[in-house]
Formats: C-alpha cells, structure tokens, sequence
C-alpha cells in the first residue's frame, strides 16, 4: 500500500467512517471508496477508476457485508479490501430488555454502552463487565458523537430520558435508531418530537414499536426481535438521507 493511500485511511479511519481499499490486481493501483464517491486514486491510467457506479455497490455490499472481496470488472480484477469501524450500541435505559439485548449485542461483535441516570438501575450488579453511565441521556450521546455504525435504542418508556437522546440521535448518522412503546406511545412520541422541529421524515428514521414483528412478550424475546431488526438495517443497502 502506497503512503499516501496509507495516511489517507488512517485519516478516514480515525473519524470512525467506513472505507474500502481497492486494488486493481493487474496493475497494483489503489483508490480509496468513501460514502460511496472515489476519495483518492493513485497511478497514471485513469481508465481503470470510472464514476463506475457498479464498482462503488459492489463495495458498498462489501461494506455492509462487512467483508472484504474479489471484483470482477471489464477492467480487470479488483480486490476490496473493508475497513469499518467498530459497531456501537447505545442503550438507553438500564432494564430487564437492556439486560437480555446486551449479551446478544456483544456477541453481535457491538461494543455496548448502557446509558441511565437512574443509580440504581445502571449498576454493575445487573450489567456485569459492560460500560455504564449515568449522564443524562443527551449529555452521554453528546459525548459519545453516534456515527454510522452506531444503533441507538431508547428503553425507559420516560420522554424525559428517552426524547432528549433521539433529539440527539436523528441530528446525526447513526444506523439504526429505535424506540420502545405501543403504537400510541411511538404516534405521542413523534408528536413531541415534531413540535420540537424534526420532519417527518426524520422523525421516520425511528423505528418505533422498535424490533422485528415476530410477537415477542418476554424481555427476552422482545431483545430478540430488536437485535434482529437491528442485523437486517445494519445490512440493508443505504439510503440517503434527506437534508430537510
């Protein structure tokens, strides 16, 4: 890998965003991939590096997939080569959800931050070995800068707690943002959060009931049907995301 090419991951990778490295086998020329443009692009055959919009889904699947590949293409062979950051979760609410999602999470390869004012429920008794704060939840969020590989779940059913993080959240690019409550509780929720400023179309990004609609009733089951809706987002082709 050239220096230049090598300085400029390190660049993308330490602001937490998803890169891919392709090279073209043939000729060993590199460019960088990054939110789905051409960052950078070493030699002299600019043939090779088209605005080939099948190339950047190509790594864009690989991105997702999370996996580094062999391409294809008219051009030759291409090898992409994924950097992504770690996974986060935040987790808003320390509760008996938060306690059957997080082991899932972790095993998920997610690093986990559980996020709850409430002393006696963020307590490392009930949430062995896992990171803890009892910031109030947009304080922590805040802190903590949600990027796109970032899910957030609100859990406290407490608008005080739970509107002030996804405030924070929908400014952001996180992955995935989902909220627990009924029907009614997610239609007042959206309310709020509306006559706070957000669109409709922000305010979608809040999948909310949150979790895959497979019945769940117990906590554990309920963490299931998140952590499942959580795998098929964090896999599903991007979209863009509106500027109003």
């Amino acid at each position: 890998m050239q220096q230049i090419v090598l300085d400029k991951l390190l660049e993308i990778r330490n602001a937490r965003h998803a890169v891919a490295v392709v090279t073209h086998m043939q000729t060993g020329q590199q460019c960088l991939i990054a939110n789905a443009e051409f960052t950078l692009r070493t030699g002299d055959d600019r043939k090779l590096w088209p605005e080939n919009t099948v190339l950047i889904k190509a790594v864009g699947k690989a991105i997702r997939d999370d996996k580094s590949t062999r391409y294809p293409d008219a051009n030759g062979d291409f090898f992409i080569a994924v950097y992504n950051p770690p996974k986060r979760m935040i987790i808003v609410g320390a509760v008996h959800i938060a306690q059957k999602l997080v082991p899932m999470a972790a095993l998920a390869e997610f690093d986990v931050t559980i996020v709850d004012p409430r002393l006696a429920f963020a307590t490392p008794d009930r949430f062995p070995n896992i990171v803890l704060t009892n910031d109030w939840p947009d304080v922590a969020m805040t802190k903590f800068a949600p990027d796109t590989r970032t899910a957030i779940i609100t859990l406290t059913h407490d608008p005080k707690l739970d509107d002030p993080a996804l405030a924070i959240a929908l400014k952001g690019p996180a992955f995935y943002i989902g909220s627990l409550g009924s029907r009614r509780t997610h239609a007042a929720r959206l309310e709020r959060l509306q006559d706070m400023g957000f669109s409709d179309i922000e305010c979608a990004r809040i999948h909310g009931p949150i979790g895959l609609a497979l019945g769940a009733k117990s906590p554990a089951e309920i963490a299931i049907s998140i952590m499942a809706q959580v795998t098929q987002v964090l896999h599903a082709p991007a979209q863009p995301r509106s500027k109003n």
